[in-house]
């Protein structure tokens, strides 16, 4: 996220009204990262709220129209109406006396929000700016490589369910194979001798070869083995790319707090990112998918 663009800090401030919703909060952060820092979790749901409801460009979008802001403000219990949020911002010189805008910024929200000032937020340094990029694309690749080990647990978690299930028959028919064998055992010492000899030649029949439905059962198990041993290799090559990609990004963030004049704003936001990323990891592995 480089410097703004305009000769003026109103062109400033449209250049920045104009970035996405998580653009906008991240140099809100970069520049009062001292005073409201704390509120990052805050304006991390403030994002998210305003891409939900943008229906239109969800994460991309920068503004959302009057209904929506309305929404917006609603959901946060805020009292405050569309029009006595353009008062106050007309107060404060970021809408002129007859600007009437049809869409709301996150960045004018924040402005009243905070009450801040907004042309010392528009000339606010951006930091490092390749920096940032590069952490943000390890952090986008880590994203990436974590919705494919998702994926690959797909096949694998239905595989091992076929397992589980064809083990659960094997079972009921081995139990079902054992009752067979202890009747005809009793059957074998009880009655006459011609009863006995019957029941014995039976069990004899029974123990030399399994029923068929237990061989059927021991033939599906076998076939579900080997379909899940197939599917474990791409899941945890997928999951292990994962865990690597995350721990990457982890690691240069780190290093960037470590570094003096880097946006903590910024930093913050992409250390969130990959909170977020983690929760998605395959449920197998720990991960837990976002509700």
């Amino acid at each position: 996220m480089g410097d703004l663009r305009g000769n003026s800090d109103h062109e400033k401030l449209a250049d920045l009204c104009g970035r996405t919703y998580k653009e906008q909060a991240i140099w809100f952060l970069n520049a009062h990262w001292e005073s409201h820092g704390s509120d990052a979790d805050r304006i991390w749901e403030y994002v998210q709220k305003c891409a939900e409801l943008d229906t239109q460009r969800h994460g991309d979008g920068n503004a959302l129209d009057e209904m929506m802001a309305h929404r917006f403000l609603e959901v946060l219990h805020e009292t405050l109406t569309v029009m006595a949020m353009r008062d106050r911002l007309r107060k404060t010189g970021a809408l002129s006396p007859t600007e009437r805008p049809k869409l709301v910024p996150l960045t004018h929200y924040l402005l009243f929000k905070y009450d801040a000032d907004w042309h010392y937020l528009v000339n606010a340094a951006p930091g490092n700016a390749e920096e940032l990029k590069r952490a943000q694309a390890l952090v986008d690749e880590s994203a990436r490589q974590v919705e494919n080990a998702r994926r690959e647990e797909a096949p694998f978690k239905a595989a091992q369910e076929e397992v589980d299930a064809a083990l659960r028959d094997v079972k009921a028919q081995e139990d079902a194979r054992n009752s067979r064998t202890e009747e005809l055992k009793l059957k074998s010492t009880q009655g006459g001798v011609v009863q006995q000899n019957k029941a014995k030649n039976e069990l004899a029949q029974h123990l030399a070869e399994d029923p068929l439905p237990l061989r059927r059962a021991k033939i599906t198990l076998e076939a579900a083995l080997k379909k899940a041993e197939k599917a474990r290799a791409p899941f945890e090559a997928a999951t292990k790319a994962a865990e690597a990609a995350l721990q990457e990004a982890e690691d240069y963030l780190e290093e960037l707090k470590k570094r003096p004049g880097n946006p903590q704003g910024g930093i913050w936001w992409l250390e969130r990112e990959l909170q977020e990323q983690r929760k998605y990891m395959p449920s197998s592995k720990g991960g837990i998918a976002k509700k």
